[in-house]
C-alpha cells in the first residue's frame, strides 16, 4: 500500500522564486536562504518519494473572488507554471499523479471533506518555490506532485483544526491506495508577515518559534488556536500556517525532527522550514 514516510513545512516566498531564477541566489542577501535548504535537498534526494502532496495557497492564478474553493485538488496529468503578471517561472511543468489524486478526492469525500476536484489549473509560486527550495533547478521535476489548494486569502479560511483533521484524512486515503508509493505531504506558506496597511513587514520571531516547537510536540493544541491569534500576533498572512497543520495531520502523533530553518529577511517576511519523519515501521 501507499505510505506517507515524511512531511516538509516551509515558506513560498514569491521573492525566493524570482531570486533563484534571475541567478541572484549567491547575493549576500539570498545565500543565508538558500544555504538554509542544502541539508533538505540532500535529504529529499535520499529519501526519493514518489509523490509529493502539495498543500498551498492560490495567489489569484487558478482561482478568484469569483470562485474560492475552501479545499481544491488538482487531478490532472500536469500542471503549468502560471502567468503572475511576469510571465510564468521557467521552471519545469509539474507532473501529476492522477490515480492517487482520485482515490484521495473519492476518500476525503466520503470522508465528508468536501473537496472541490480541478481537472485544469495553473501553479503559482506558493506551489513552485516549494519544489525549487526542496529540487534546486532540475529539468523535470523528480517526483509526482498533487496540488491541494487551501483558501487562506478571502474570510472566512478554515479552522487550523479543520486543517489538522483534514490531514489524517489525507493520511487515511494515501494507506487505502493499494499501489506500493512513498509519499511526502509539504505544508507551505507563512511564516509571520504582513504585507498591507500600518504593520507591513511585521515579524515576530518569539511566535515562529513556538509555532514550530509545537507543530512537533504538540500539533493538537496548535490546531486549537483560533485565526485571530495568527492575524493579532503575527500578521494577517501568518494565516498560511494552518496549511502546515495539514501535513502535521498526516503524520505520527511523534515524529523524528529532521532539520530546522529560520531566516529574517527574506523580502518582508520571516522564512521558516521543518523536516518531520514518521518512525520507521
Amino acid at each position: 500500500m501507499a505510505r506517507i514516510t515524511a512531511g516538509v513545512a516551509t515558506s513560498h516566498v514569491p521573492a525566493i522564486g524570482a531570486a533563484l531564477d534571475q541567478g541572484k541566489a549567491a547575493e549576500p542577501y539570498w545565500a543565508p536562504v538558500f544555504a538554509g535548504y542544502e541539508a533538505s535537498k540532500a535529504w529529499i534526494a535520499a529519501e526519493k518519494p514518489d509523490v509529493v502532496i502539495l498543500v498551498y495557497n492560490d495567489h489569484a492564478s487558478a482561482f478568484s473572488l469569483e470562485l474560492i474553493p475552501t479545499f481544491a485538488i488538482g487531478c490532472a496529468a500536469q500542471f503549468a507554471p502560471a502567468d503572475e503578471g511576469w510571465g510564468p517561472r521557467p521552471v519545469p511543468v509539474v507532473q501529476g499523479h492522477p490515480e492517487l489524486a482520485w482515490h484521495i478526492a473519492q476518500s476525503l469525500i466520503l470522508d465528508e471533506f468536501d473537496m472541490t476536484i480541478v481537472n485544469r489549473m495553473d501553479v503559482d509560486h506558493g506551489l513552485t518555490v516549494p519544489l525549487s527550495l526542496m529540487f534546486g533547478q532540475p529539468a523535470e521535476w523528480p517526483v509526482k506532485v498533487i496540488p491541494l489548494a487551501v483558501n487562506v486569502v478571502q474570510y472566512p479560511p478554515p479552522t487550523g483544526n479543520r486543517c489538522f483533521n483534514l490531514g489524517r484524512a489525507i493520511r487515511r486515503a494515501v494507506e487505502s491506495f493499494p499501489e506500493d508509493l512513498k509519499v511526502v505531504v509539504f505544508g507551505t506558506g507563512g511564516m509571520s508577515h504582513q504585507l498591507q496597511g500600518p504593520r507591513a513587514g511585521l515579524i515576530n520571531r518569539a511566535f515562529d518559534t513556538a509555532f514550530l516547537d509545537r507543530l512537533v510536540a504538540d500539533p493538537k493544541g496548535q490546531a486549537q488556536v483560533p485565526h485571530i491569534d495568527y492575524v493579532r500576533e503575527a500578521g494577517s498572512e501568518a494565516i498560511e500556517l494552518v496549511m502546515w497543520l495539514v501535513m502535521r495531520g498526516a503524520l505520527d502523533e511523534t515524529v523524528r525532527e529532521v532539520c530546522r530553518f529560520y531566516h529574517v529577511p527574506a523580502s518582508n517576511t520571516a522564512v521558516g522550514h521543518l523536516i518531520l519523519e514518521n518512525p520507521a515501521p
